[in-house]
């Protein structure tokens, strides 16, 4: 089993030991990181041994040091790269510094765009919206190493020598639609970020191929889903569409074959998802 994640901030070894805190059988090598998907990427444009200007923390300083380039933290003449990751100190000098150094020529590479980084307080600004601010002044736009590109599933699938790998993740608009992007079979797991209405309204990019309610549902067979002109049935749930009303005929909304079998109905319907009407439990907030 690997573990994909975009956060640029920590070492494989830190990751590591939090899943093992979790009570998972986690070594340093499992953990594939955006920082490690940059470093890929950087290669195809600059050797190792050159300067790179570095925006961000210990988990990308350490990824491109490994890989054998020279981190620098300002600008200078021999500066080849700018590789830009979140870091709770990032400042307004070393986003100028990246600015500065971007304007004169150099490769930019991001390990991710993920706009918001949820907190305990709410929603936060992510390594997305540094990367914005770069991008309003320098009017260039980064290559991206993480989710959702493809990249950091590239790296994955070769360092496991993967024959039939299934993505697993809480997030649509990462985990689902980088496997979509990379090709690979996904499931949404219903115990993060996004759930069901999220999921029912999905464009087509970020529909999964499987829906689970908890990770345990991967050591459970998976319910047989049939569809019907009109809906679909999965388990003991059963839903229709109505012209334009979707109706849950049998089954708990809040049952993971309710959800299957709604989601299913709406990704086949004739009309697209703006023009149908949900049950008031998948509705989305306004």
């Amino acid at each position: 089993m690997g573990f994909l994640t975009n956060n640029a901030a920590r070492t494989p070894e830190t990751v590591a030991a939090q899943l093992c805190d979790l009570g998972l059988d986690a070594v340093p090598d499992d953990v594939v990181t955006s920082p490690q998907a940059a470093v890929m990427l950087l290669a195809d444009h600059v050797p190792a041994g050159s300067a790179v200007l570095v925006v961000g923390g210990e988990g990308l300083e350490r990824a491109l040091t490994d890989a054998g380039y020279q981190v620098v933290r300002h600008q200078t003449p021999q500066t080849r790269a700018v590789v830009q990751g979140f870091a709770r100190d990032v400042t307004w000098a070393d986003l100028a510094e990246a600015a500065f150094t971007i304007a004169a020529g150099a490769v930019w590479i991001g390990t991710n765009q993920d706009w918001t980084l949820p907190q305990e307080r709410g929603i936060a600004p992510g390594n997305g919206t540094l990367i914005s601010a770069v991008h309003t002044a320098t009017g260039t736009f980064p290559e991206i190493a993480g989710k959702p590109e493809r990249h950091l599933f590239d790296l994955a699938v070769t360092r496991f020598r993967c024959a039939r790998p299934l993505v697993v993740g809480d997030r649509l608009d990462t985990d689902i639609e980088g496997a979509r992007r990379a090709g690979l079979a996904s499931a949404l797991v219903l115990t993060g970020v996004d759930g069901a209405t999220d999921l029912i309204t999905a464009p087509p990019e970020r529909r999964p191929d499987f829906l689970l309610a908890t990770l345990a549902d991967l050591h459970r067979p998976y319910p047989l889903l049939e569809l019907a002109p009109n809906g679909a049935v999965c388990g003991d749930a059963a839903v229709r569409i109505d012209g334009r009303d979707v109706r849950i005929e049998r089954g708990d909304p809040d049952d993971p074959d309710t959800i299957r079998a709604t989601a299913q109905a709406v990704w086949h319907s004739e009309l697209p998802v703006a023009g149908l009407r949900l049950p008031d439990a998948y509705r989305p907030a306004r």
